[in-house]
């Protein structure tokens, strides 16, 4: 579901605006504009979606306009041209009055300094908004009580702002947030003051977090390493406009243009590329309750590999080998229950790639991909993996390596 639409957003900053609109219409950079006009290029021609309860990037270099962007989305800062629709309503033809409940009822805000009152305990930090809302004392105290105990900060309630660190501190800026219960965060460079160490943890928590509450995040950041690991897709902006959006893998893999390829070189593709993206469709399968010893071993000699797994009801229950389906027909055995491995090695389709190699190295079988209703989407071999990863990092070479994982697959599935 689309929870916010933008639509042909402009922001100029300088009083006769429509001129440089024209200006960049007619092809002129964000530097001519401000040269000859002395207005500034914030925001130009910007047009996305945030589906509800994703967590979406946008990033680009200082001056790029991601954090007026993000100000336009709840008027903060005032949109020159263009539509905002969050929840079905244009949020720029809100009166003010209007536009003040709007904010306090929809939006929740973190921002890159941590913006605590010194003089107030952590907890009547977190219950400031709720505060300025008019909400009733022991109504906002619950409310930033269970807030701050989501952000793991259950115990420090009482503690002065100086007496946590700066992760604790933006921890709050989080809870409080949370506690006014918006359905959408936005999040400008939130990490990005704190320290390398403490700003993964607080990336490794939002997401942790997010799986819980299932907020629309919208996130401003200027690291690509970050917007890849937070960002269920990742709009990329230069000069004010918008050059590239997608995922992750869609960006590094297909760059729009040159400043894109250029921005995004040098990045582990390994920890990009997906166990979705390198899996093969497996070339058999074995059902558990239809199928016996022969009839398996008769869909693995017809498709060439020396192991197969068995499904039932839909979901994959294991693998059997061609060595245990030939021993248990000699045996006489009608069904596959007996010589059916449930001992495998399954990964989930977002798993990145850097995770799968040791898992193949301790794998004799090929790695299921496993979706989490429990269907076998499809199987993971090295030869795929290599080839996959040359492909994206070396183009010219992947058919030849595409070729030998092929043959490398019918040996080993």
């Amino acid at each position: 579901m689309e929870k916010i639409i933008i639509e042909g957003l402009y922001k100029i900053f300088g009083p006769h605006p429509e001129k440089a609109m024209r200006m960049l219409n007619d092809g002129h950079s964000k530097d001519d504009i401000m040269e000859k006009t002395r207005h500034g290029v914030g925001v130009a021609d910007a047009s996305f979606v945030v589906n509800a309860g994703e967590i979406l990037v946008v990033m680009g270099l200082s001056g790029s306009g991601k954090s007026t962007l993000v100000r336009c989305i709840n008027r903060l800062i005032e949109p020159t041209a263009g539509k905002v629709i969050v929840n079905g309503e244009d949020v720029t033809r809100i009166g003010k009055k209007e536009l003040r409940h709007f904010r306090q009822k929809h939006f929740g805000m973190v921002f890159q300094n941590f913006a605590l009152f010194p003089h107030r305990s952590v907890v009547r930090n977190a219950e400031y908004g709720l505060e300025i809302q008019g909400v009733d004392t022991t109504k906002r105290r619950e409310a930033a009580m269970q807030a701050l105990e989501q952000v793991g900060l259950k115990g420090w309630e009482e503690s002065m702002p100086d007496q946590l660190s700066g992760g604790m501190q933006q921890r709050v800026g989080l809870a409080r947030a949370l506690a006014l219960d918006a359905d959408i965060m936005l999040m400008d460079e939130a990490f990005s003051a704190l320290d390398p160490l403490i700003r993964r943890d607080m990336q490794d928590e939002l997401i942790d977090l997010q799986e819980k509450v299932q907020k629309t995040i919208v996130f401003i950041s200027h690291d690509l390493d970050e917007a890849i690991k937070l960002g269920d897709r990742i709009v990329l902006m230069k000069d004010g406009f918008i050059v590239q959006q997608g995922t992750a893998e869609e960006i590094l893999t297909n760059p729009a243009n040159d400043y894109v390829a250029r921005f995004v070189e040098g990045v582990d593709m390994s920890k990009v590329i997906t166990a979705e993206t390198v899996m093969k469709k497996y070339e058999a399968m074995a059902y558990l309750s239809t199928d016996g010893p022969k009839a398996a071993l008769r869909k693995m000699e017809k498709a060439g590999i020396s192991s197969i797994f068995v499904r039932k009801s839909g979901k994959l229950k294991g693998i059997v080998t061609a060595r245990a389906c030939r021993a248990a027909a000699d045996r006489g055995e009608k069904n596959l229950a007996a010589i059916l491995d449930t001992d495998i090695q399954t990964v989930a389709p977002d798993t990145p790639a850097n995770e799968l190699f040791p898992l193949l190295a301790e794998e004799p079988h090929p790695v299921a991909v496993v979706a989490e209703d429990g269907h076998l989407k499809g199987v993971i071999v090295a030869g795929s993996l290599l080839a996959k990863l040359s492909e994206v990092t070396n183009p010219e070479n992947g058919s030849d390596l595409d070729a030998e994982a092929d043959s490398e697959s019918k040996i080993t599935v």
